[in-house]
Order: structure tokens, then sequence, then C-alpha cells
């Protein structure tokens, strides 16, 4: 942060320099005589070459790269049209450089128009594209009825061909770039810009205005110091796109992306306005002139804008009809259009497919980043169903981050299937930018084929279902529909109730984690257990998830860490090393609790553990929201509680955040253990964890341990500790005390076996691991 504010400090400096130079070459400009064209013409020239370097570096860093890359371009070809100025007025050769010149300077407006066009048009679906293009040229039309009238038409009548070249082609060029400023008005972004883009934007405007003004005098004749004016304005017009490519690339990632909102009401007029000022110009023309050639044009400008703001309005009584079957914010169909496709598609009797998409972590991106960055979020998932369906299918939204695709014609699972897996492909390669961070989007996708029976409401509920499953499943993925798929959502009802009563049935097994080369047990991972009375064992993969929706996760896991607490404190006064610790599991719902710190310092207390006997154990989801989750975790790790991440590699966390994070342990995924088979491919990835852990310092624990010859492979690849099957099944307390506290059970003897184990640690578990 004092590095950006050191950059800001010093672009700022940079700025007011560059601006007192370029004012100080202007009084020299009118005060000396013979000054000025020089003046004017190595203003240009160093401005135009520092517009240049800086908006290539803004189209590097900036968000808004289009925007600045054709700004670039345009400051590229106005140096070159400069420098061929400069060589037809020294040389005076008027061929090749004044022609050369002429198309520098045309296609300078032609970039510089695009690249304000990049400001308006960037999130615009086709028929906002045209509607806006509609608008431009409705103003366009009506600058062109007046540069018509007091240059173009002179222009034709005085210059030489030589000339008209020029005396044309500027006008036209600065018209255009005049309209393309407009547009931005007309899509009312100027209000929402950020301040660079603002400040290129003036800078076109005030260019657009000097050169005309420039090409009119020169048209009527007005030379030496009746130009000086205009020419004042092109230069402070160049400093103003300047001063903005500057700043682009002085202001920090976050606040670089410009984006568009609801336009203002005042904006809607600016098409009107220009037809009225193409019709006073008529009717000036009409009183002072009676010139044929004059009216040509005049008609002409006329004529364009009348059309234009015709189809304008076709598009506007679209829209107005297609507004109550339309979503205003992603342009898909609502629910009401969804189900008039539904009715189009049984009234013809065609066979439908119907696609229930659920954004994956939508609230999470909704809490940590905004709305606005939520909106955007829906927005390209948007674009992206799009580009997923065939034109006669209908994509719709249909909740607040719900969508459907009614595929029709589709008479097969397969066909749905498809569609499915063109969708999952298309997000893996969509990001959304935020700053310096790109957010992934996830969906869960559920699907049913109709049949001849279904009703669309019927249809719909199948595929509910199926993506109920698919959520479930947790893999981003999609789920077809069958027969034994029941709702689900009951079930979870019934467990969550039955989670407010549990009590006894909840109940905290242990799993040793142990020293590789002496098999002692260092340490115990809680692990808790359900046993429904009626329903029988349920995993935690099941009911964990329900808890912490019904947010009963808090009290059940106050519980679950005081009885871990008490549990080794035991062991430790009854023989096991002193620094003998307990792992726990945490939830992210835990850490969103303001009281969760208080909780876990409050147990300690209570049961007499050090806190260097406590491990909490924490997934990568858990630190996607770190603004909650590093701020409770280093409170805790100062206090001398140490945090692990379990299931590293398998999560969403970037390798950078681990430099940031509170972090001592890194527990390598049973997964990735399972490929350990004497290979360096098998190896590869436990090897990355467990070198990564090295350099940073921290302590690396494998998990999902079954044989003899991965715990050998973990050893000899660095991994000091291990946990799983091989060593012990999650246990009762009193079935591990004896590998824990080493006397046997009932005589408080140490055990004859050697290697520190028990027979009782290889006991089958009462539940699921």
């Amino acid at each position: 942060m004092e590095g950006s504010t050191r950059w800001t400090l010093r672009a700022r400096r940079s700025v007011v320099v560059l601006t007192g130079i370029v004012v100080a070459g202007q009084i020299v400009g009118f005060t000396v005589d013979g000054a000025r064209n020089p003046v004017f013409g190595l203003s240009l020239l160093t401005l135009d070459t520092l517009g240049l370097i800086y908006s290539a570096r803004a189209a590097r860093r900036s968000a808004s790269r289009r925007i600045w890359a054709t700004t670039a371009a345009g400051r590229g070809l106005s140096v070159l049209a400069t420098l061929s100025f400069t060589v037809a007025e020294l040389t005076g050769n008027s061929g090749w450089p004044w022609f050369f010149a002429i198309v520098s300077g045309l296609a300078m407006f032609t970039a510089l128009s695009a690249a304000c066009l990049a400001v308006t048009t960037e999130r615009y679906d086709p028929r906002q594209r045209r509607a806006f293009l509609a608008e431009a040229v409705t103003v366009l039309s009506s600058a062109f009825v007046v540069a018509w009238y007091f240059i173009l038409h002179p222009a034709i009548d005085r210059s030489t061909p030589s000339e008209l070249l020029y005396d044309i082609g500027y006008p036209l060029g600065n018209l255009l770039l005049l309209a393309a400023v407009c547009a931005v008005l007309l899509r009312g972004a100027v209000a929402h810009l950020t301040r660079p883009v603002a400040l290129l934007l003036g800078g076109m405007l005030l260019y657009a205005v000097g050169d005309i003004a420039f090409s009119a005098m020169r048209v009527h004749g007005e030379q030496g110091n009746a130009n000086t004016p205009a020419g004042v304005a092109l230069v402070f017009a160049s400093l103003l796109m300047t001063v903005g490519a500057m700043e682009e690339c002085a202001l920090p990632p976050t606040v670089r992306d410009a984006r568009l909102t609801r336009m203002p009401a005042w904006s809607m007029a600016l098409p009107y306005v220009a037809v009225a000022v193409g019709n006073v110009m008529m009717l000036v023309a009409t009183v002072h002139a009676d010139n044929r050639d004059l009216w040509g044009g005049l008609l002409l400008g006329q004529a364009l804008m009348t059309t234009a703001l015709a189809v304008r309005q076709l598009i506007s009584l679209r829209e107005s009809s297609e507004r109550n079957v339309v979503d205003p914010l992603t342009g898909l169909a609502n629910l009401t259009g969804l189900q008039a496709a539904a009715r189009r598609a049984q009234q013809r009797r065609e066979p439908v497919a119907l696609l229930l998409l659920d954004l994956d972590g939508f609230k999470q991106i909704n809490d940590r980043y905004g709305h606005e960055v939520g909106n955007t979020v829906l927005i390209e998932f948007a674009r992206t169903l799009r580009g997923a369906i065939r034109g006669h299918d209908t994509a719709a939204r249909v909740g607040g981050d719900e969508f459907v695709i009614l595929q029709t014609g589709a008479t097969t699972e397969a066909q749905a299937v498809v569609v499915a897996e063109r969708v999952l492909a298309a997000l893996a390669a969509t990001k959304v930018r935020f700053g310096d961070e790109t957010i992934p989007i996830r969906t869960s996708i559920g699907l049913a084929v109709g049949s001849a029976t279904d009703s669309p409401q019927e249809l719909q509920h199948k595929a509910d279902l199926a993506m109920y499953e698919s959520k479930r499943a947790g893999t981003h993925g999609w789920k077809a529909y069958d027969e034994s798929m029941t709702d689900r959502r009951n079930r979870d009802a019934l467990l969550a109730a039955e989670l407010e009563q549990a009590g006894d049935q909840l109940s905290v097994l242990y799993q040793p984690l142990v020293d590789l080369s002496t098999g002692t047990a260092v340490a115990v991972e809680t692990l808790l257990r359900w046993h429904h009375p009626t329903l029988g064992p349920i995993s935690p993969a099941e009911f964990v998830p329900i808890a912490e929706r019904s947010g009963a996760i808090d009290d059940i896991g106050r519980r679950v860490l005081d009885q871990a607490c008490r549990q080794v404190r035991a062991w430790v006064d009854a023989g096991a090393d002193p620094a003998f610790y307990a792992s726990v599991n945490v939830s992210p719902r835990q850490l969103e609790d303001p009281a969760f710190l208080d909780d876990v310092l409050g147990v300690l207390e209570r049961s007499g553990l050090a806190p260097r006997n406590l491990v909490l154990e924490i997934t990568e989801t858990a630190i996607v929201d770190q603004r909650t989750a590093i701020p409770v975790l280093t409170a805790l790790r100062e206090r001398g509680i140490r945090i692990a991440i379990d299931d590293f590699g398998t999560g969403y966390s970037a390798l950078h955040y681990l430099t940031r994070l509170p972090v001592d342990v890194l527990k390598i995924d049973g997964s990735f253990v399972a490929q350990l088979n004497g290979t360096r491919q098998g190896a590869a990835v436990t090897e990355a964890i467990i070198r990564l852990g090295q350099i940073l310092e921290l302590t690396t624990v494998g998990e999902g341990i079954e044989t003899a010859a991965q715990a050998a492979e973990l050893q000899a690849l660095g991994c000091a500790i291990g946990q799983g099957y091989l060593f012990a099944r999650p246990a009762t307390a009193a079935d591990l005390d004896p590998m824990i506290t080493g006397r046997s059970p009932g005589t408080g003897t140490r055990p004859a076996e050697p290697g520190g184990r028990h027979p009782a640690a290889a006991s089958p578990s009462p539940g699921p691991r």
C-alpha cells in the first residue's frame, strides 16, 4: 500500500510538471514572434508520444484493455500525422508526405472513436448495440448537417483538389469522434466512469471541437492568429488524454475497471435534441440560401437522421413488447417467457428436455465482493448460456441465481448432456475479473427429458430433484433425473430437526496421528459420529452440511471441542507425551461466529489444556472469505493455538495465500497418498506439497495411509507424521488409551509389543471414517 501511495504521488508530480511545461510553451508561443507554429507542433508531438507510451502501458495493466489499446493506436497515428505534416511543411513537398499525413490523421480519428465506443459497448448484448448504433447515427447526422452548412459545402466550393481531402476528411473524422463521445452520453456512462477514462473522453471532446473550429476557420480563409485559440484547444485536448493515461497507470487495480450502470433519464433526450438541431439548420438554410448543392447535403443528413430515429423507435417498441417476458439484468427470458416457450413447444408437440442450473457459492460472492460484482457474475453466466444453446432453444433466469434451459427437439438424455457439458466447459474458461482477483463461475446442473405425459411443472420438478443431487455431490457438474431419485430435501429437513434433539446419539471418536519413524502416537484427530436410533449410522458427509445450513454446527462444534480438550488433558495427566495434542475440525460457519474465539479460549481454560496442545483443522474452502477467516485464525495463533489446513490441494486456495495465512500444518489429502506407488509420477503431488511445507516451515501430515509401503515412501519424501487405517481406525478414547499412554488395559503397565503399537489400534471403527 505504501509503495502504491508513493507511485501515486510520483504520478501526480509528473502530471503537474507536464502541465506546467505545456502552459509555459503556449505562453511562449503567444508572446514570441514566429514561435507559435513551432511550439504548437512540438507540443502536439511531445504529448502524442507520451500519450502513446502511457496508453500502451495502461492497456497492459488495466481491466479496460480495449479502451487503452485503441487509444494507444490513435496516439501513435497522431504522431505519424504530425511528423508527416512537419516534413511537408519544411520541404514544401505537398505530395506523398501531405497525403500520408492526411491518411494517418483520418486513421487516428477512427482509432480514437473506437476507443470511445469501447467504453459504451463493452457489456451490451446485440440488441442494445443496435439501439445504440441508431442513436449514434442520429447524433452523427445532426452534426453532419451543421458541418455541411459551415464547413463541408464551403470547402467543396473553395478548396483546391490537393486540399480537398484534408478540408473534407478532417471535419468528417472529427464528426465521427464527436458522435462517439456523444454515444457515451447517450448510454449514461459518464457519471460512472473512472477519472482516467473521463479525462480521456474529455480530451477527445475538446479535440473534436477544437479541430472542427480549426477546419472552419481554414475553410473560410481565416489564417494566422485567428487559428490560435483552436490550436491551443488541440494542445490542451492532447494534454487531457495523456494525463488520463498517466492516471490510469497509477491507479490501484481495484478501481481500474469502469463499469456501466443504468443511464440517467436526461441522456435519453439527446437524439431528440440532435433532431431539433438538424431541423433548425434546415430552417436556417431555407431562410438564407437557395443553393441546390447546399440543400443536397442537408437533405442527406436529414434523411439519415430521420431513418436512424425511426429504427430506434422500432427497437424501443420491440423492447416494450418483450419487457414482460425478459429478465432486465441478463436479457434472458424470465419465468413468464419460459412458460410461454414451454406452451409453444407443448402446442407443437415437440419433445423437450429441461436443464435446471444453480450457481454454486453465489451467496459468498455477493457477501464478499458486493451485489455489483454479483450482478456481473450473473450477466457473464447468462452470456455463457446464450452461447451454449441453439437459436430455437430458450435460456431463462427464474430466480436470483437459478437458470433454466428449455431444449426443444431433445428425445434422449444424451442430447441434454451435450448441452450441460458445453455449459460446464465454457464456464471452466470464464472468469470475472475484479481488480487483481479473478472469480470463477461454477454451477450445478440437473437435467430431465420430458415424456409424453409430463407437464412443464412435472418436468421442472424432475430437473429440480436432479439438480439437488448434483448440488449435494459438490462437484460442479450435472446429474440426470432417474426414478430412484427422491426429494432429499425432505430427508434433510428431517435430519435438521433430529439434530436439535440428537444429544447422546452423537459420539466422538479419535484417530491417532503417529510419528512415521517410531510408530508412536503424537496426536489424535477428533471425529464426530451420529448413530440415529431408527435411521442407523448417518455419515458426517451428510449431516455436517445440514448442521452448517441450520446453524446447529456452532453448538455441536463447542461440545466436540470441549470433549476433545478434556480427553487430551486426561491423557497427558495419565502419562502421554506433554506435547500430545488434539486436532479438531472447524467448520467455515464456526469461523463466521463472532463468539468463536471466546468459545475456544473458554474451553481451554475450563479443561486446563495448554494452547500448544490444540490444533484447529480448517478446509481450504474456509479461507475463501479471507476478511472473516484470517483475523480469527490470526488471533487464535497469537494465543498459541496452531492451525492446520485439511485435505490440502483439493480446495480453492491459491498458493500465494499460504505466505499470508496463519497456518502451521498442511494435511496431505488421502487421494494423493493413495497414488504413492514408488514412481515419480505417483509421488509428484505429494512431494510438491511436502517441499512446499518445508520451504514455508510448515509441518506436513499424510492422511489415509493404508499400507506400510505408503508410510515408508511418505517418510522418504520428508513427511514425519502420518494417519490412517495402517495405524488405527477411528476408535473410542478407552480403546486408544494403551496406544497413547503406553499402559495395558486394566494393569497400568506398558505393553510388551514393540514399536509403540497395540493390538487395539487395529480394531474396527464403530462407524465410517
